[in-house]
């Protein structure tokens, strides 16, 4: 099986960005370019058209959103399949976003060439994504509903669920995600 998700950690970047590097003084100002710039934070857009083609041509063989986090709901389909998953980070799609750019006097300037960071892509949660496994042999569609589909990883025997890195290197990767009933 592979695994496959689109574009993560929108929603964690935007509301980092919210709270961290934006005051609200300075939201008002900008609050037009803001709302263009972290639209899907603010109006998300669940794949359903994605999720029921899924279904309907039967290329899923498990599938959750990516609402809780990718690492979160990756843990959640290995540990309820009783598999394990290997996910390439240079794989996991990263949104461009614009960030604040605190050094600006007067104002807030975004630097539109920013790519959200590798953790909150991989933890961040209400992306509203969709993560899915389907069997090796199967040829999923480069894009379904005209949102692009991307293997990220597969799924194994076993339960380990592990992160390669850019290097290659294999470690543990454990949910860091939204777990809703964590004491």
């Amino acid at each position: 099986d592979t695994a496959a998700a689109k574009i993560s950690g929108t929603k964690a970047a935007a509301t980092r960005t919210a709270a961290n590097q934006v005051n609200a003084n300075k939201i008002h100002a900008i609050r037009k370019e803001f709302i263009r710039e972290y639209r899907r934070h603010f109006y998300p857009d669940p794949r359903i058209d994605v999720a029921r083609r899924l279904r309907e041509q039967g290329l899923a063989t498990a599938m959750i959103d990516t609402s809780d986090g990718l690492s979160t709901d990756l843990a959640h389909i290995c540990h309820e399949s009783g598999v394990g998953a290997r996910v390439d980070s240079v794989l996991v799609p990263r949104s461009r976003i614009a960030k604040a750019n605190k050094e600006t006097i007067g104002g807030v300037r975004f630097n539109k060439n920013a790519t959200v960071d590798l953790e909150q892509a991989l933890h961040g949660g209400e992306d509203y994504e969709l993560l899915f496994t389907a069997p090796a042999t199967v040829r999923v569609p480069p894009r379904i509903a005209g949102v692009p589909i991307t293997k990220i990883g597969e799924i194994t025997r076993g339960r380990k669920i592990l992160l390669r890195d850019d290097k290659g290197r294999l470690s543990k990767f454990a949910p860091q995600g939204w777990e809703h009933f964590r004491k």
